[in-house]
């Protein structure tokens, strides 16, 4: 475990052998982070788009004919190009080689963390908009395989402000859990797909109660990041104002509310704002501290940490201002996993891979 916990995150989270590193911290500057193969490329838009926050994995799968694939990167911008919170409007597609095109606009402005892709064919991406520095009323939008609107779904009790999604992705049906900002509470979807349609079956509000507060840095904060274990039926929720990792029991089949379910983990000396959250090949979650809660320490820290609330490993994502990480994604293919974190200090997204299956 001690091994473990000093090697690099990126490399933990497939456990691949551990190494001993510096004895001061977990992750040294030049870690073994540099020896494994990324891709880091601009977030900003043609439009000047700026502040990515959404990052998602084109899935394994995913049907062709469009203008995204599998193994491409979708990031969705919240701000403008006069940097204005809560205005940005595009999703960008980064190529495994690393260029960037634009997958789609949107009519509604604030695209957030919410973003997610489904293997038969949608994007879904979430919207907090902010006009005049009062918050609106969000939405949830699904685009098809060439970023042409399917469908809005709009609901003030149940969808009133996605800031973060996660799906359980079942082929032509599928779970989409989203985090409610501004009533601090998690709204599960269940659907079902064609190949041209979303058709939502039920909506249902699983957990609730979590603290929230407007924040001047990133607009809100409240219930963010989720991570879905659908063998275990677990839904995990990062609560940035409350500065805990959450777990709501039978996520996937309860018919009423958990209220905020377990804390799992409140490390106070670790976690500074946690946001993005993804559940890791090997079990572990690791989530992106914002530090715009409980700051101090090291800023812009990736964290993971074992669902019993061991933390395993930290690392430093960007060493400048606090508030550079943000949106985390974990991508899965027959050859590689890969982990993508965004960074809003630079207007950047970096891939890595993390495992290659070849022979």
């Amino acid at each position: 475990m001690i091994c473990q916990r000093l090697s690099p995150i990126l490399l933990s989270i497939v456990s691949i052998p551990c190494v001993a590193l510096a004895q001061h911290g977990f992750f040294p500057e030049n870690s073994l982070l540099d020896s494994l193969q990324s891709i880091t490329a601009s977030t900003v838009s043609p439009s000047g788009d700026l502040n990515p926050y959404g990052v998602a994995f084109v899935p394994h799968g995913f049907p062709s004919g469009g203008t995204i694939a599998s193994g491409d990167v979708l990031v969705a911008n919240f701000n403008n190009s006069g940097n204005t919170q809560g205005t940005g409007t595009t999703i960008v597609s980064i190529s495994p080689a690393g260029q960037q095109s634009v997958f789609a606009t949107s009519a509604r402005i604030g695209l957030d963390t919410a973003l997610g892709i489904l293997s038969a064919g949608f994007v879904i991406v979430g919207n907090l908009p902010v006009t005049g520095g009062a918050i609106g009323q969000g939405s949830l939008q699904i685009f098809d395989r060439s970023g042409n609107l399917v469908t809005t779904l709009v609901d003030s009790n149940l969808l009133d402000s996605p800031w973060d999604l996660t799906v359980h992705d079942q082929g032509s049906q599928a779970q989409i859990f989203v985090s409610n900002v501004v009533s601090a509470t998690v709204t599960r979807l269940d659907v079902s797909l064609t190949s041209t349609q979303v058709t939502v079956n039920s909506k249902t509000r699983i957990a609730s109660g979590y603290a929230w507060a407007p924040n001047s840095e990133v607009v809100a904060v409240g219930p963010t990041g989720l991570a879905y274990d659908h063998v275990r039926d677990i839904l995990y929720v990062a609560s940035t104002d409350d500065n805990k990792i959450f777990a709501v029991s039978a996520a996937g089949s309860r018919t009423s509310g958990a209220g905020q379910g377990t804390a799992i983990f409140t490390d106070e000396q670790y976690l500074h704002g946690p946001l993005g959250l993804v559940l890791a090949p090997n079990g572990h979650l690791v989530t992106a501290n914002g530090d715009a809660v409980n700051a101090g320490g090291t800023p812009n820290d990736l964290l993971e940490f074992t669902t019993e609330g061991v933390l395993i490993a930290t690392y430093q994502l960007d060493g400048g201002a606090p508030g550079a990480a943000f949106g985390i994604a974990i991508g899965r293919s027959e050859r590689a996993v890969k982990f993508a974190a965004v960074d809003d200090n630079l207007n950047t997204v970096t891939i890595w891979t993390l495992r290659s299956l070849e022979r």
